[in-house]
């Protein structure tokens, strides 16, 4: 069997590495018409950092793995084609700031059409709004070539920063295709690939709208959680509770769960956001306000989290920040990855310049050039230092905003850091992630959201 991939990102990568380490006679071919990407790919620098894919690259690679920009020629001798493309918010025109973008998708499904080579299966992996995968089936079906497709939707459950992991042992594989006898063959070709490392009892098989809408509904569960939880943080320190402990009070009630309870400046990453504001936009779409106002909340609370903190911030530093120097602990939107998707640094940074501070800045993965295109800033702004170490990025500043839950900011020497900055000296935890007492026992003044 052989397998391409069109998009070499965060799913596309590491989704089609597994697949090649664990089944070793199918020929996987991950394409991209970024030619810096897939050079990076090829080499042990890859673009995406993940616990453990480099070796899990390194395995397959040259053997049954295989990075390219030769789109065209992957496609036609594919039998299963994997569409791994950005969705991102659309930023223009009708549903601008709301709807996903299809424009990648389409064209990967004009593209395929144009191709041929034979009947394929075509397999959606990008997240992507219910029913979409009925443009995919008009675009091919429509295609002169004389070839039959059928269209799959397998969305991805990944965790950035476990995705090994994930993908490894997941809690299901999800595959939708049509009730049809062409339509339940695919789905048991798909079902069959997966079946060789992970058991068939985690593999749920639904019609195609189903399993499109399971990926969008999943991640804004997992976002409602957070908000929730960020919002009794407010009420917890309005009344003197403490929300680490209400929330393991909650999360031992088994029908609640204590996952996703930990309360944060907010969520951040690709999916989360784009995902509910595009379910907000099919239920306008579909006639149901009630419900597209319901999750707009969930992206409300998110915004109110992070301007909550910046102004704890404020309040704790004489209600200005003019001029003063700010550390910031990471800017990935959480531990184990350098992706900066919408992370709530981004927020909390922007903010904090609009108040005329002076950022410095470390993140162990995030590179520079990421930070400043996050941020809207030219190279030269000096208003903002990148630094090589924590360390480094606390000295001489008046405060610490921990804005990523690396470990290593867990273990810091907080004694030695704080006799290296201004005083009075702040440190702002927006990940919990600190031992208070060590950090008070040093001399910060301490501030943490969701905690009195």
């Amino acid at each position: 069997m052989k397998i391409c991939c069109i998009g070499a990102g965060y799913v596309g990568g590491p989704t089609m590495a597994m697949i090649a380490k664990k089944c070793k006679d199918t020929k996987v071919t991950v394409v991209d018409l970024n030619q810096s990407r897939i050079d990076e790919w090829n080499s042990n620098e890859l673009p995406v950092y993940e616990p453990g894919l480099l070796e899990v690259v390194q395995e397959a690679r040259g053997k049954n793995l295989f990075f390219s920009t030769e789109i065209d020629d992957s496609i036609k001798e594919a039998d299963i084609i994997f569409i791994s493309v950005n969705t991102p918010t659309k930023q223009y025109g009708s549903g601008k700031g709301r709807a996903a973008d299809l424009k990648f998708i389409e064209l990967c499904a004009r593209n395929i059409a144009k191709v041929g080579g034979g009947d394929k299966i075509v397999v959606e992996k990008s997240t992507v709004p219910v029913r979409t995968a009925q443009m995919v089936k008009e675009i091919l079906s429509e295609s002169d070539n004389g070839h039959n497709y059928q269209v799959l939707s397998n969305p991805e459950f990944l965790a950035e920063g476990t995705a090994i992991t994930d993908l490894e042992n997941p809690d299901r594989v999800l595959i939708g295709g049509d009730i049809t006898t062409a339509g339940k063959k695919a789905v048991d070709t798909v079902v069959n690939l997966y079946a060789q490392w992970i058991d068939k009892d985690k593999i749920i098989t639904t019609n195609l709208w189903s399993s499109e809408l399971s990926k969008l509904t999943a991640n804004a569960f997992l976002a409602q959680r957070i908000s929730s939880i960020n919002a009794i943080s407010a009420l917890c320190e309005a009344t003197g509770a403490d929300v680490d402990e209400v929330a393991n009070a909650i999360g031992t009630d088994s029908r609640i769960g204590s996952k996703f309870l930990k309360s944060s400046v907010g969520f951040g990453g690709s999916c989360f956001q784009k995902d509910i504001l595009n379910l907000s936009y099919l239920c306008k779409h579909f006639g149901l306000p009630e419900v597209a106002t319901y999750w707009d909340q969930v992206v409300e609370m998110n915004n109110y989290q992070k301007d909550r903190f910046v102004q704890r911030i404020m309040d704790a530093m004489f209600n200005t920040v003019s001029g003063k120097s700010i550390c910031i602990w990471g800017f990935a939107f959480k531990k184990d990855t350098n992706d900066a998707r919408e992370s709530p640094a981004i927020a909390v940074c922007s903010r904090l310049l609009e108040e005329q501070a002076k950022l410095k800045i470390y993140d162990p993965q995030v590179d520079y050039t990421t930070i400043l295109s996050s941020l809207g800033l030219e190279k030269g702004d000096n208003r903002i230092t990148f630094c090589e170490s924590a360390i480094e990025a606390a000295s001489e500043t008046h405060a610490i905003a921990l804005l990523t839950e690396w470990e290593e900011f867990r273990g810091a020497d907080y004694g030695l850091i704080y006799s290296k900055m201004e005083k009075p000296a702040h440190f702002f935890d927006g990940r919990n992630l600190v031992d208070s007492k060590k950090v008070t026992d040093a001399g910060f003044t301490l501030s943490r959201i969701g905690k009195v």
